[in-house]
């Protein structure tokens, strides 16, 4: 509603034969009706009511609402709706794009499967759109009969001037003609202004033939005062109405009661009008400001991702040459998709054009990266045949009982493995599990026969039990429990050696829950928990010699390296939002990351030390 359309009619001159008592009849007020859309689902849903349904049950509660509600009060429930499911949707055909762009499609051609909940969606849809369109019809037709409706009231007020019956029996009879005007519900938008005009002038006439006495006419404009002061109240309190929107449609209610009332004293007319007005405008603005918002907010989110679609498209330029390259580029583009299904809808002029660029930017990357990939297939191969044959190398070892030689050959065997190069991705899993099967066969056999072998081992086993109870008593007698008392039987701990192999793991269990409600209770960091159960580990892995330590150090000598190259990503990454002032967010997610990494590189680092110094 525009506040230019709220100008009441100049008041008309006093009629100075009735009892010189002036009347003022106020003419239609110009705001808009709320157009048969915006009427439709007055009452809004929560927006996230739908967020986490299926496509089933999404088209489900579809099928439930055409079925139980009118279709009036569809409309906020069925864009819902059909957000979400598309949502849905769209996300199921860009992941069978991706699977079919994987598999050596070209992103180009690919066309998604017949998805049957689609079809039936649509056919829901179609069906809420007859109906709202019957709907429509009707209120059409509708409004044209309270017209002609409102015409034939004008007639019969224009002949109560001609009338030949008593002041009392004509003033009853306009009376209910004013009663049955106001029961009369909306007509077409573009009679209104003419039908009011015309129906005001009447009354105007009417009161003026009639020449009501004053006392009669004075208590009849108090009344339309006094009404028409409860509208401005209401209005007034729809500031604290929280949905905007429906405090606009609440407000166009008001309008339609404030012309159904009939005029008021002249000294209070353009008082009273003011302060309706004035309610009416703050109402108004808060609503034009509300989608004023959103729109500002859709154009924040498509400057967003012209951005992440102007990085996607730079690395098309990039002349990658090796595998790191290429792998790199890939995390920071997958960085970028987790950004972008971040940011909202863009406006809905644009948001289709912006989502096909950054599709097709993000496709010619994939398509690019797979033909460079491709070219490797015959290093891959090659890759591949040498792990066969460490594995048969491996598999032959795993029987012997030449230990100290057997465990030299299996190191040396892995050494051989790491420098041997990738194979393709649907072949790693099997020939690693295939190679670590092997080494884990000689080593769980290395393991037991020296367990069984070791007559001390039932005596370590009693030594161990004792230390528990000497733990558990500890635990108990908290006053002297100390770090140094716990390092104390951690040391006597590892000097005790191997137990029989099926107590192993009990034995182990006990003494580590025990350990851990020790460290509980004196509350000691998790890093520092870490750092001493790390070195329980070096000590019972350190018999198994040189081998099993060097692998251990391996392993987190390579998960240092993994955390350093997460962390030149997420540096990258940061640098793709460095110079947008709508990314903050982001970047403080990503500095947190990278905090997180550092910490785990320091501690991996110390437990490396620890190796190093044993």
């Amino acid at each position: 509603m525009e506040e230019k359309g709220l100008t009441p009619e100049v008041a008309p001159v006093a009629e100075q034969q009735v009892d010189n008592t002036e009347v003022a009849v106020e003419t239609a007020v110009e705001t808009p009706q709320v157009s048969d859309a915006q009427a439709e689902d007055s009452q809004t849903e929560p927006a996230n009511e739908y967020a986490g349904k299926s496509k089933a049950e999404l088209v489900e509660m579809l099928a439930t609402a055409l079925a139980e509600r009118a279709v009036q009060q569809l409309r906020t429930t069925v864009e819902a709706i059909k957000i979400n499911f598309y949502k849905l949707h769209r996300a199921d055909v860009e992941t069978a794009r991706a699977s079919f762009v994987e598999a050596g499609g070209n992103g180009e051609e690919f066309t998604p499967e017949s998805d049957e909940l689609e079809v039936k969606f649509k056919g829901l849809i179609s069906d809420y759109r007859t109906k709202r369109d019957e709907y429509v019809a009707n209120i059409e037709t509708e409004k044209e009969n309270n017209y002609k409706a409102k015409i034939a009231i004008i007639e019969e007020i224009k002949e109560l001037t001609n009338s030949g019956e008593t002041l009392n029996n004509t003033f009853t009879t306009f009376r209910e003609l004013q009663n049955r005007w106001k029961e009369i519900g909306i007509v077409p938008q573009e009679k209104i202004k003419d039908l009011w005009d015309t129906y005001h002038h009447h009354v105007e006439n009417f009161y003026n033939f009639i020449k009501i006495n004053k006392e009669l006419r004075d208590l009849d404009l108090r009344r339309n005062y006094e009404a028409k002061l409860v509208l401005c109240e209401e209005a007034e309190a729809l500031m604290l109405e929280p949905s905007a929107v429906n405090a606009f449609h609440k407000l166009q209610k008001l309008h339609e009661q404030w012309r159904e009332i009939g005029p008021v004293s002249l000294e209070f007319k353009d008082q009273i009008w003011e302060r309706f007005k004035e309610a009416s405008t703050r109402v108004n603005k808060r609503h034009q400001d509300y989608f004023d918002g959103i729109k500002e907010e859709q154009e924040r989110n498509l400057q967003l991702k012209e951005e992440l679609c102007i990085k996607v498209e730079e690395f098309l330029n990039q002349p990658f040459t090796t595998r790191r390259e290429w792998s790199d580029a890939s995390d920071a583009i997958a960085e970028i998709q987790k950004v972008w299904k971040t940011i909202g809808f863009a406006p809905k002029r644009e948001n289709t054009v912006i989502y096909e660029r950054f599709r097709a930017a993000c496709d010619k990357f994939f398509e690019a990266k797979r033909e460079y990939f491709g070219g490797l297939k015959s290093e891959l191969d090659d890759n591949l045949q040498v792990k066969v044959d460490l594995c048969i190398q491996a598999e032959a070892i795993s029987e012997s009982e030449d230990w100290k030689a057997a465990t030299d050959a299996i190191i040396e065997l892995q050494k051989k493995w790491k420098q041997s190069g990738a194979v393709a991705r649907k072949y790693a899993d099997d020939v690693w599990k295939r190679f670590r099967a092997a080494c884990d066969k000689f080593f769980e056999r290395k393991a037991e026969h020296f367990n069984n072998v070791d007559s001390k081992f039932n005596e370590n086993l009693e030594a161990k039990k004792q230390l528990l109870k000497e733990l558990a008593e500890a635990l108990e007698d908290k006053a002297n429990l100390t770090f140094d008392k716990i390092k104390e039987f951690q040391r006597r701990w590892s000097e005790v050696g191997f137990v029989p192999i099926k107590y192993k793991e009990a034995i182990a269990n006990e003494y580590k829950e025990l350990v851990d409600k020790i460290f509980a209770h004196l509350r000691a960091g998790e890093g520092e928990r870490r750092i001493e159960r790390f070195k329980e580990r070096i000590t019972s892995i350190k018999d198994g010699g040189k081998g099993r330590i060097g692998s251990e150090r391996d392993k987190l000598f390579n998960k240092v390296r993994g955390l350093e190259d997460d962390i030149k990503v997420w540096q990258n990454n940061i640098g793709f939002f460095a110079r947008s002032k709508n990314a903050d967010a982001l970047v403080k997610e990503v500095e947190k990351k990278i905090a997180k990494a550092k910490a785990e590189i320091a501690e991996t680092i110390e437990k490396i030390k620890m190796i190093d110094n044993n």
